[in-house]
């Protein structure tokens, strides 16, 4: 992701808006985000669906169709389930190894699904974090993620009783839910705290109040994504908590030196994530090459090859 998001920065990749179509009730949507990525040089496209309220399923669904980029040739057909799950939350451990402090100890996450545990991974992955507090509207699952998280990365996790209680006092928070409100407030915020803000994806939806927004150094993984669909900053600002100068940069300008990270022990910042289709190319090429070199996958045979007679 590191890579993928320098190589967006020099603008060495091209990438649309997502295009969203929703059903009659709005219940759902259907994704399709392309892109090309000229380093790894490949094309990609994520065709996802996303319903938040689903019970049975992952509220992701969907498939990466991967393309070499000098024939248009299909590759791989990918999980887009698994690659959303992974790609989102190695992004905000990149945020978080370029803006929390050195010395984070505490992760708050708000949220229990599979955002919460592959984001509790990420963070695990780049600072020593020695508690972590989980909070979820759904206590039995709050509980539940606690236990398993605990077992497994060898860390206390504990289930809070609130998310202000989970917040208060943490160096690192992520937000991992399907609100379209604000489950966070920049009153719970103490100095010197990074937040990853993930879960809000859409223009009228958000999880940090304007307050919380408002405190913050900003940062996200595009600008222009940012500036039509991050309902975080979008509604801050139509609030009048904020102008439309308040994003300092993008995590790929911040890697090439572009833009300034953390720059005080004290400031609080945010990492407004929306997910990008670069990611989706470079996670599937990086997959796809790691299949290839060990043999695994199922190989089918599909159309598009020419016979001996033309």
């Amino acid at each position: 992701m590191e890579a993928a998001l320098a190589a967006l920065a020099r603008g060495e990749a091209v990438l649309p808006l997502r295009s969203v179509l929703w059903n009659a009730e709005r219940t759902g949507a259907l994704g399709s985000m392309p892109a090309y990525l000229g380093s790894p040089r490949a094309f990609a496209v994520k065709v996802i669906t996303v319903f938040p309220g689903n019970v049975r399923f992952d509220a992701h669904q969907g498939a990466v169709l991967l393309f070499e980029a000098d024939e248009g040739r299909l590759l791989a057909i990918l999980d887009a389930t698994e690659i959303t799950a992974i790609r989102t939350a190695a992004v905000s451990g990149l945020a978080t190894r370029l803006l929390a402090r050195e010395d984070a100890r505490t992760l708050a996450v708000l949220g229990s699904g599979t955002q919460a545990r592959t984001h509790l991974q990420a963070v695990l992955a780049v600072r020593p974090i020695e508690e972590v507090r989980v909070f979820s509207r759904d206590r039995v699952k709050a509980l539940a993620f606690a236990e398993r998280e605990s077992a497994r990365r060898g860390v206390p996790v504990y289930a809070a009783a609130s998310a202000e209680e989970a917040v208060r006092g943490a160096d690192v928070v992520c937000t991992v839910t399907s609100s379209r409100e604000p489950v966070l407030q920049g009153a719970w915020l103490r100095p010197g705290t990074h937040v990853n803000a993930v879960g809000a994806s859409l223009r009228s939806a958000r999880e940090l109040d304007a307050a919380a927004v408002a405190a913050a150094r900003v940062f996200v993984d595009r600008r222009e994504s940012a500036a039509h669909e991050a309902g975080d900053l979008l509604i801050a600002r139509a609030e009048g908590a904020i102008g439309d100068d308040h994003v300092q940069g993008e995590l790929g300008e911040v890697l090439i030196g572009r833009a300034d990270g953390r720059r005080s022990p004290a400031e609080i910042t945010v990492f407004k994530s929306l997910g990008l289709a670069v990611e989706d190319v470079a996670s599937a090429h990086h997959i796809h090459a790691r299949a290839t070199e060990k043999g695994v996958g199922t190989w089918v045979e599909l159309g598009g090859g020419r016979d001996a007679t033309g």
